[in-house]
């Protein structure tokens, strides 16, 4: 079973510290937690202690999956485009994409060949992360840093 404690270092680091980004939608950050999203918390002066227990209690619901680094990137899309990040893994798996982690997502990730899926899985989020600039070619300055997160 897969264990938050081992994966929301991952999480950490990759989110980094404060930033106040005018180009980055969500607005003031720090460790990935917007002001836009927690309007009401003192975002410039939040705790590393304090964002581990947000992101266990708001985004962590993956002590079901068998394999920590497959868990681990989950969670770490997850934190990075929510709800979207478990669409991929549902197209990576070949399943109905409705954007939910229920208990049908985590048995094909518990049934699926570990290193195969979480190497489809980058490939599925490098493609999404494409397909957003596309989208909205504003969002180029942030490809690199999301590639390689995705790659990691």
């Amino acid at each position: 079973m897969a264990d938050f404690n081992l994966a929301i270092p991952i999480v950490l680091k990759n989110e980094g510290g404060y930033a106040n980004n005018p180009a980055d939608p969500g607005g003031e950050t720090n460790f990935g937690l917007s002001k836009r999203t927690y309007p009401n918390l003192d975002i410039k002066n939040l705790t590393i202690e304090e964002a581990t227990a947000i992101y266990h209690r708001d985004f962590w619901k993956f002590d079901g999956i068998n394999n920590q680094p497959l868990a681990n990137k989950i969670f770490d899309m997850y934190v990075n485009m929510g709800a979207m990040a478990i669409r991929v893994l549902q197209r990576a798996l070949g399943l109905p994409q409705d954007n939910i982690y229920g208990p049908h997502v985590e048995a094909a990730v518990n049934a699926s060949e570990p290193v195969g899926l979480l190497a489809h899985y980058k490939e599925e989020l490098a493609a999404h992360y494409h397909w957003v600039v596309q989208q909205n070619p504003r969002e180029i300055i942030f490809l690199s840093n999301w590639l390689r997160r995705a790659a990691q």
